[in-house]
C-alpha cells in the first residue's frame, strides 16, 4: 500500500432523512434467521451476506452515494432494526438515519482491486448488532477520484440470496439515474412491516397454522434415519468435507430432461437426489429440508428483504425406475414450497416439546438449496462468462462441524454450467461416497434427457 495513498482513507456518512418507518412484529423470515443467528454465536458472521464489485469504467463518489442513498430509501429492510422486546421480536425501520461509508484511495485498479477484497473481508468477519444498527455496511475504493470498487455486506437479517440479487440489480438502474420514486412508481415492492401484517393477518395465521402442520405430520411419517451412523460417539474433531461437482453437460440436460417428464427442472433434481442418497442410505423412502425462496408474488418477487425458509420434503418410496420416481416426487416437491412460510421459533418449539414427551421425529438433517435465479448473472462476482470447457470434481475444502446438518447440498448456476456443492459429516460419508452421489445425481438427469453420462472422475 502507498503510503501516500493510506493516508487519504477516510469515512464518509450517507443521510437518510424522511423516509418511511415504522415498527410492528418481526417477519418469519426475520424470525427464522434471528433466532439462527443467535444460535450461531460467534459463528453469526458467516452468515453475512458479501459482494465487492468493480465499478468501469468509473463513477464519481457522488454518483455512487447517491445511488445508495437512493437504495435505502427504495428498501426499508436496509434500515430495518430487530429489537427483542418482552420476549417478542419487533421490528423498527428507521425513517431517518445515517450509515457510515469507507472511502479508500489508490493508485492503480489492481490495487484498487486488492483493498476492495481486504475490505471485502474485514466488513464480512465482524458480526452485526441487529437491534443496535442498521444491517449493511458500505465501502467505495477510488482511482484518481473515481469510484473503482464497491464493497457491499448485508446481515442475512436484511435479504436472502435472492433478495441481494435484487439489490444488487435495483443499485445499477439507481447508478444509471433513475430515483426510488422512479422505481416505486414501476413496480410494487413488498416490504417487511407490510409482510409481517399479511403474516399477522387471519389468511397469514392460516398458512402459519398448516404449514407447522405439515411439518409435525411429515416428521412423524419420514425415516427415522437416512444415513447410517457408525457405532460410539463421533470425533468432536472430525471435520464437514466440501465437494463440488462443475457439469456444463448438467445444465445442458437439465431442460430436456424436464421436457420430456413433464415437470420442472427443479423437481427432477430433487428426486436425482433423494433416488441418490436413499441409495447411499439404503433406504426406500427419503425426507430433507429444501430451502424455498418464498418469492411466489409478483410483490415478493421484487423483495429486498429476508423470505428464504425451509419446506419439509418427503417422498415415501422412491421407485427402481427414475421416470416414475419423478413423477412421484411432484406433490411433495408442491407441499413442501406452499408449507415453507411460518413462524420458525414456534414450530422449534412444538418440536422440542414432542421430544420431550418422547416422541422420535424423523431424521431431517438432509438440506437441499437449489439457488439458481435469472438474476445471478447480475452478480458482479460472478464467474467469468467463458464457462468450464468440461466438467470438474473437486474437494476444495473442509469445514468445522455444523449442528443439525448430516448433508447439506447447494445447486449453483455459473457461466455454461450448473455446479453441485456438497457438505457432508466426515462420520457418515467418505469422499468416494460423495463424488458418487454427485456424479450419480448428473448422471440420472442425462439418463434422463437421452443423453449417455460421462466417465466418473476420480475423487481427490
Amino acid at each position: 500500500m502507498d503510503a501516500a495513498s493510506e493516508t487519504l482513507d477516510r469515512t464518509t456518512e450517507l443521510t437518510v432523512r424522511d423516509a418511511r418507518g415504522g415498527r410492528g412484529p418481526a417477519t418469519w423470515g426475520q424470525r427464522a434467521i434471528h433466532s439462527a443467528l443467535v444460535k450461531l454465536g460467534t459463528e453469526a458472521p458467516r452468515y453475512n451476506l458479501r459482494l465487492a464489485a468493480p465499478v468501469d469504467p468509473g463513477m464519481t463518489p457522488e454518483a455512487v452515494l447517491r445511488a445508495y442513498t437512493e437504495l435505502l430509501h427504495l428498501h426499508d429492510a436496509l434500515r430495518t432494526r430487530l429489537v427483542e422486546e418482552d420476549g417478542d421480536l419487533v421490528q423498527i425501520a428507521d425513517a431517518d438515519g445515517t450509515l457510515p461509508v469507507a472511502l479508500l484511495h489508490r493508485d492503480t485498479p489492481e490495487l484498487a482491486e486488492e483493498a476492495a477484497a481486504d475490505l471485502l473481508g474485514a466488513y464480512a468477519r465482524q458480526p452485526f448488532d441487529p437491534a443496535g444498527g442498521w444491517p449493511v455496511r458500505l465501502g467505495l475504493v477510488l482511482v484518481d477520484g473515481l469510484v473503482r470498487q464497491t464493497v457491499v455486506v448485508l446481515s442475512h437479517t436484511a435479504a436472502d440470496g435472492w433478495g441481494m440479487r435484487r439489490m444488487v440489480r435495483d443499485l445499477m438502474l439507481l447508478a444509471a439515474g433513475r430515483t426510488a420514486r422512479d422505481l416505486r412508481a414501476e413496480r410494487e415492492f413488498a416490504q417487511p412491516l407490510e409482510e409481517a401484517a399479511e403474516q399477522r393477518s387471519p389468511r397469514g395465521r392460516r398458512r402459519d397454522a398448516a404449514a407447522r402442520r405439515h411439518w409435525r405430520d411429515k416428521l412423524a411419517a419420514g425415516p427415522r434415519t437416512l444415513l447410517p451412523r457408525p457405532p460410539g460417539e463421533p470425533d468432536p474433531r472430525r471435520t464437514f468435507p466440501y465437494a463440488l461437482l462443475r457439469s456444463p453437460a448438467l445444465a445442458a440436460a437439465l431442460p430436456e430432461a424436464a421436457a420430456r417428464l413433464q415437470t420442472s427442472d427443479a423437481t427432477v433434481l430433487l428426486a436425482a437426489a433423494a433416488t441418490e442418497l436413499a441409495r447411499l442410505g439404503g433406504q426406500r423412502a427419503f425426507l430433507c429440508q429444501v430451502v424455498v425462496g418464498n418469492r411466489f408474488t409478483e410483490q415478493a418477487a421484487e423483495a429486498v428483504t429476508t423470505l428464504a425458509q425451509e419446506g419439509l420434503f418427503h417422498l415415501p418410496e422412491i421407485s427402481a425406475d427414475f421416470a416414475e420416481t419423478v413423477r412421484r416426487a411432484r406433490g411433495p416437491a408442491l407441499a413442501a414450497y406452499r408449507h415453507s412460510g411460518y413462524d420458525k421459533p414456534e414450530l422449534d418449539a412444538e418440536l422440542d416439546g414432542l421430544r420431550a414427551a418422547g416422541v422420535e421425529l424423523a431424521d431431517h438433517s438432509v438440506f437441499w438449496n437449489d439457488t439458481r435465479d435469472p438474476l445471478a448473472a447480475l452478480m458482479a462476482d460472478a464467474p467469468g462468462r467463458e464457462g468450464p470447457a468440461e466438467r470438474e470434481l473437486s474437494f476444495p475444502d473442509e469445514f468445522p462441524i455444523r449442528p443439525g446438518v448430516s448433508v447439506a447440498v447447494d445447486v449453483v448456476v455459473v457461466p455454461g454450467a450448473v455446479e453441485l456443492r456438497m457438505v457432508v459429516d466426515g462420520a457418515l460419508l467418505s469422499r468416494e461416497q460423495m463424488a458418487g452421489f454427485l456424479c450419480g445425481v448428473e448422471e440420472l438427469v442425462l439418463g434422463a434427457a437421452g443423453q449417455p453420462g460421462p466417465d466418473r472422475p476420480k475423487a481427490g
